[in-house]
């Protein structure tokens, strides 16, 4: 019955308004309704999408066979009906792809390279064009590049799986540029640009002359290319335009920080200039005119400033206020309650007390979920006495 509804009823509005004056009602067998009919009858996609994607794409409904086929090799694989669904809705003409000499021949040199299980769907799902790729001069020749210069499996599927683009078309033309600009120009090891790769990938498909200013950059400011922070703050210059920096840096000053006290800040956790003027201002605001911390704390910790106010630091704060005033606080600090882990919070700071003020957890996911009235700069009225 469903079905029937589906191919007689159910058509994209191209097939409605082609039939809307006709007497003659569409056929069961276009291609159209079977389009629909395949897309929620065999792949799992719901009719809202089955009738939005065979808008832009028709199987041939005398060739039922060839879909049919490459759902049964995406299945082999390990592609799972969400994953076939995903795929389809990203890249419907995958079902219209030759199995023999274009899907099969790549996917079994995929897994031999390593992508095995569920890491195959994770790779296709995440960059469709492999699908339409060629084999011989598009994703062998990247692939080959990689594992030349990654001198191991596991940094090779690192790489690939942080960033399935690699495989793209033409990559390895300019991987291969960027990888001696940053050795001869840029002077780093090849275990530095290893790392460049593995953790920030999209600067190997910068242009040179932006990927060698933003190295320098780091450079002149203190940088050594074996500082374990130097990648990180690449990643974070190369975002920004000289007046951007100059921007934060004047932020910061206005703060009451020198520019020694922001460069000793920046490399200890470069991400503390990565926020957004604003960002950094309200921040900063927070942690000086509320928790009445010192600057030369978020120097000493410039994590500080990565940590998000109204989900974080601001509830735990409030706790912290309420134990405090309730002298349940010994030995801790109000640096301690924002640096540690979640878990380690709620056993420290909630379940050890839970006994002695009721209600405490409750008072914490209140301002956590921003249902709580505690306004910054107040002092805390906890509504429960201390038994």
């Amino acid at each position: 019955m469903a079905n029937h509804f589906i191919r007689n009823i159910i058509f994209p509005p191209h097939i409605r308004l082609r039939f809307l004056h006709s007497s003659v009602p569409p056929s069961p067998t276009s291609s159209s309704s079977f389009t629909v009919d395949f897309l929620v009858n065999s792949c799992g996609l719901s009719l809202e999408s089955a009738l939005s994607v065979s808008n832009k794409f028709q199987l041939n409904h005398k060739t039922p066979q060839k879909p049919q086929s490459v759902l049964q090799l995406l299945k082999s694989h390990h592609f799972s009906h969400s994953h076939v669904a995903q795929l389809i809705v990203k890249w419907p003409q995958v079902l219209n792809c030759r199995i023999h000499d274009n899907l099969k021949p790549k996917f079994d040199y995929l897994v031999k390279m390593g992508f095995e299980g569920e890491l195959l769907p994770h790779i296709i799902l995440s960059n469709p064009s492999i699908a339409w790729d060629s084999l011989a001069s598009s994703i062998k020749p990247s692939i080959q590049f990689l594992r030349s210069f990654l001198d191991n499996d596991e940094k090779f599927l690192a790489a690939v799986i942080r960033a399935p683009w690699l495989l793209g078309y033409n990559s390895k033309i300019r991987l291969q540029q960027n990888v001696d600009v940053l050795m001869k120009e840029g002077g780093l090891p090849a275990h530095v640009v290893e790392r460049f790769l593995i953790v920030h990938p999209r600067s190997m498909f910068l242009n040179p002359d932006k990927l060698i200013s933003a190295v320098n950059s780091v450079k002149n400011l203190g940088f050594e290319t074996a500082d374990r922070m130097f990648i990180q703050a690449f990643s974070v210059t190369v975002q920004m335009s000289e007046s951007t920096w100059k921007k934060k840096i004047e932020v910061m000053k206005s703060m009451g920080f020198s520019e020694e006290d922001i460069l000793k800040a920046f490399k200890r956790h470069p991400h503390c200039l990565a926020l957004s003027e604003e960002n950094i201002r309200k921040k900063l605001d927070f942690y000086f005119n509320t928790m009445k911390l010192e600057p030369q704390t978020i120097i000493v910790n410039p994590v500080l400033v990565g940590l998000p106010i109204g989900k974080r630091v601001r509830p735990r704060y409030h706790v912290f206020k309420v134990l405090e005033s309730k002298k349940l606080i010994k030995g801790y600090t109000k640096l301690q309650i924002l640096l540690i882990g979640e878990k380690n919070f709620h056993d420290k700071y909630i379940d050890q007390f839970i006994d002695e003020v009721p209600g405490l957890l409750e008072f914490y996911l209140g301002i956590k979920e921003g249902k709580s009235s505690v306004l910054d700069g107040e002092e805390v009225s906890f509504p429960l006495q201390l038994k």
